[in-house]
């Protein structure tokens, strides 16, 4: 609908929205050894996110302090565990994760649905709380808010009402002083269109995950611009906002009819 409308207008989605406070949205890429770490850093990504699931002592964390080691000061690391730990564990490995100096965030360290013991880590840790991705609407982002669970949330368009109800989810934590990233995993051009637009017209937004385009030769074919008449554009470490109309895409009817199934 928002696309409908910014065609009808002549307008990019960014404009509907507001306005935009920059013409992009820095990216991160994943890496989850030191070679893959420095190749990204090196090709001029500023983060790169990693999986850690282990634990303080396993041969999981120390992969981590090698990436860390190989990042440097050159940019930032972002820990993503996928709810793997309960509090005492988190706190545990977040107060490991304070002593490397360049962790960027730590995500997703406890369940998504342990809102309660979120503050605690929060309140426990110098690095930021990153969560979200798995929330559906602002009351519970609201929540999570006012009792200081996070640092930063990371909203997903596709799972959290869409655009209406992440521009509202931005905004709120914009009002508690809380960043914001939007949750890019896997995905097509419409799904991605939404959360740059979303990023450049919201104040707080720091950075965007850029999936798989871990490598600048990728770029050009990544996020399905293979299926679109004008391909999204992107530089390693960075996401241009479209200036077209709506989203700012257009499909390439014979290359989409190449996938569609039935």
């Amino acid at each position: 609908m928002w696309d409908i409308l910014g065609k009808f207008a002549g307008l990019p989605l960014y404009q509907l929205l507001g306005g935009k406070y920059r013409d992009s949205i820095p990216t991160y890429s994943g890496a989850n050894s030191p070679e893959g770490a420095l190749a990204a850093i090196e090709a001029g990504f500023a983060a790169v996110k990693m999986g850690f699931s282990k634990g303080v002592g396993s041969e999981d964390f120390e992969r981590v302090i090698k990436v860390s080691e190989a990042v440097g000061a050159k940019g930032q690391l972002l820990i993503d565990s996928l709810g793997a730990f309960k509090l005492h564990e988190a706190v545990s490995a977040g107060r490991k994760l304070d002593e490397l100096g360049n962790v960027g965030w730590f995500e997703d360290a406890l369940m998504p649905e342990d809102t309660a013991s979120y503050p605690a880590l929060a309140e426990a840790l110098d690095t930021a709380v990153c969560v979200g991705e798995a929330l559906s609407n602002r009351f519970q982002f609201r929540d999570l808010f006012s009792d200081r669970g996070a640092d930063i949330v990371n909203p997903d368009v596709g799972r959290a009402g869409g655009i209406t109800e992440c521009k509202r989810i931005a905004d709120m934590a914009d009002t508690f002083g809380i960043l914001w990233s939007p949750h890019v995993s896997s995905g097509l051009p419409p799904y991605v269109a939404a959360s740059i637009h979303l990023a450049v017209a919201t104040p707080n937004a720091v950075i965007m995950e850029a999936g798989n385009i871990h490598q600048a030769t990728h770029v050009a074919d990544s996020r399905g611009n293979v299926l679109l008449k004008e391909p999204l554009e992107f530089e390693a470490g960075m996401a241009m906002v479209p200036e077209r109309p709506g989203l700012g895409i257009e499909f390439d009817e014979k290359e989409l009819q190449k996938i569609v199934v039935g």
